[in-house]
């Protein structure tokens, strides 16, 4: 593999471990785990934070390694555990960093889901919330549920560790196959604002996005908040559907091979991923409404750069060829995505 100049890139490995992850939080004073060049390929490990539901399935030593080397007082505000940073040289405030999915595989062959207090139906449910364990069938590239436990107590402490014994696990799902997508859930550049910031609500540096079309093959591309860039990843999901509608996906933990390059010539307010047959762009509020008019914003903007329409024919367009869905309505600021098939628009 060779990049744009004819050379072949470097090839970077960060593993994850208590001294490469942060849990919870995004901080543009973290040391960098590794510096690299434009182009340069990373395989980097990610670990999730729901590996304490099921630890006899979804735990090996370097997972229960981070477990019990960082407290529950270093945790927080947010859940997730993020790997990195990257800094990519050469990257400045007012660039662009793209981050190109080459691979995903999974470190353990299990996956859990929450169905959570913060899920959408939460009090349909008597304000239960339930674990369900998911196995990889490789010979298929499916999902197989394993079983499913009511949660003892609220799910409201960060990396819970829930000894098996102590809970009823039950058979669920006989007979259902579910599509692995191996996808990030979090991942981005690290926010101008100082200090720790909450991995939960995402924002225009990217962080827990949950887009589910994130995966093997696409590109997403980060407007650059600090030098550097400060690339972090974690939260990965072996599937999920729009919405999030329990609360989570398919939580796991993923090795992944990214692909990172900076571009100077492009200029995008908020993350736009891009696929082979999409053009996707982001929108992030409180209010879903205003999230949908900020993703539409980002769309016309993107037509209006690209292929020089004009804003009335671009909004033209996104009322006659783009479809908006609805990324996540769990994590507090909702997300809404914006879909364009490339196939409307003139090829480059």
């Amino acid at each position: 593999m060779k990049d744009a100049t004819g050379s072949s890139p470097d090839i970077h490995e960060i593993d994850a471990t208590p001294e490469t992850v942060n849990w919870g939080f995004f901080d543009n004073s973290t040391q960098p785990a590794c510096r690299i060049k434009s182009g340069d390929i990373v395989r980097i490990e990610t670990v999730t934070h729901q590996a304490g539901d099921a630890p006899d399935y979804l735990m090996d030593p370097g997972i229960k390694d981070i477990y019990e080397s960082i407290s529950s007082e270093e945790r927080g505000p947010g859940v997730h555990i993020m790997t990195g940073p990257i800094h990519v040289e050469g990257a400045s405030p007012g660039d662009v960093i793209e981050c190109r999915i080459l691979d995903f595989e999974p470190r353990i062959p299990y996956g859990v889901n929450l169905s959570a207090n913060w899920g959408l139906l939460y009090d349909e449910f008597d304000q239960q919330e339930y674990v369900t364990v998911y196995e990889i069938n490789e010979k298929t590239s499916t999902l197989e549920a394993v079983f499913q436990y009511e949660y003892p107590g609220t799910y409201d402490e960060i990396g819970p560790w829930i000894d098996p014994d102590t809970v009823d696990r039950t058979s669920v799902l006989d007979d259902v196959s579910i599509p692995i997508n191996y996808h990030f859930g979090t991942a981005g550049v690290a926010p101008a604002e100082s200090g720790k910031i909450d991995s939960v609500p995402p924002g225009v540096y990217g962080g827990n996005v949950d887009n589910r079309h994130f995966n093997i093959g696409t590109s997403m591309y980060y407007p650059v908040q600090v030098e550097g860039g400060l690339f972090v990843a974690g939260d990965s999901h072996i599937t999920q559907g729009d919405g999030e509608a329990s609360g989570t996906a398919v939580e796991a933990s993923l090795n992944a091979l990214v692909q990172f390059f900076v571009h100077t010539d492009l200029d995008f307010d908020s993350p736009v991923l891009e696929t082979s047959t999409h053009w996707v762009t982001h929108g992030f509020n409180e209010d879903l409404e205003v999230a949908a008019q900020d993703a539409g914003v980002e769309m016309i903007d993107l037509l209006c750069r690209k292929w020089e329409f004009t804003r009335p024919s671009a909004y033209s367009l996104l009322s006659t060829a783009s479809d908006f869905h609805v990324t996540q309505f769990v994590n507090g600021t909702k997300g809404i995505h914006c879909m364009l098939n490339k196939n409307v628009v003139p090829s480059e």
